[in-house]
C-alpha cells in the first residue's frame, strides 16, 4: 500500500489519481478523508484562513508487487512537480 499526502488544489489531485489509474496492475487508487482536521503550523490560530487555494488531500494507492510501487512512486512525484503540487509519501495517516 503506497500512501501520500498532496497539498495543491481539486484539480490537482484529480489529476494525479487519474494518471495513477492508467498504471497497469494498480489494483486501487482511493482518496481517504483525514480523520483529523489539519492545523496550519504557521498560524496561531487554527481558525485563520489559508493563505493559499491549496488543500491537503490524502490518497491510498493498493499495489501488487514492489515494481509496481516504484512505478507509482514515480508517477506520483513526477505529476505532482509538472503541476507544481508538493507530496509527501506516508507510512500511515
Amino acid at each position: 500500500m503506497i500512501r501520500f499526502r498532496l497539498f495543491g488544489s481539486r484539480a490537482n489531485t484529480d489529476t494525479v489519481i487519474s494518471a495513477l489509474h492508467g498504471i497497469d496492475e494498480v489494483e486501487h487508487v482511493e482518496e481517504v478523508d483525514d480523520m483529523m482536521p489539519q492545523m496550519r503550523e504557521d498560524s496561531s490560530s487554527s481558525e485563520l484562513g489559508s493563505d493559499s487555494e491549496g488543500k491537503l488531500y490524502s490518497v491510498e494507492v493498493d499495489c501488487p508487487t514492489d515494481e509496481v510501487a516504484e512505478i507509482v512512486r514515480e508517477c506520483a512525484q513526477g505529476v505532482s512537480c509538472q503541476l507544481r503540487a508538493s507530496i509527501e509519501f506516508v507510512s500511515e495517516f
